[in-house]
């Protein structure tokens, strides 16, 4: 089975900031043994100050700003809101 994009959303924000959800499925491997790989990132400024992804021998972990972290994968929807959540956590941050 070859990856099958699931999910592709780009969403730029009125302030010019970007929300981009890549979502595949592929086969279970010791790397993505949920079956799926992805990639979630918001860029400010063109810059990624959030992001999620399993990227190659890397296994799962999410970026915020220049620290990673290991991220414990448990299904699409919790990833996805855990990304969301983070998102408002960065913006809510900003307002000071």
């Amino acid at each position: 089975m070859k990856a099958k994009l699931i999910k592709h959303i780009k969403v730029k924000e009125d302030c010019g900031n970007i929300i981009e959800i890549k979502l595949w499925q592929v086969p279970v491997s010791a790397d993505k043994p949920h079956g799926y790989k992805y990639s979630l990132v918001y860029i400010v400024k063109g810059e990624r100050v959030i992001g999620y992804d399993n990227s190659e021998g890397k296994g799962d972990h999410k970026h915020n700003g220049k620290n990673t972290e290991l991220y414990k994968f448990k299904t699409i929807r919790r990833l996805t809101e855990d990304f969301m959540k983070d998102i408002e956590a960065y913006k809510n941050k900003k307002r000071g």
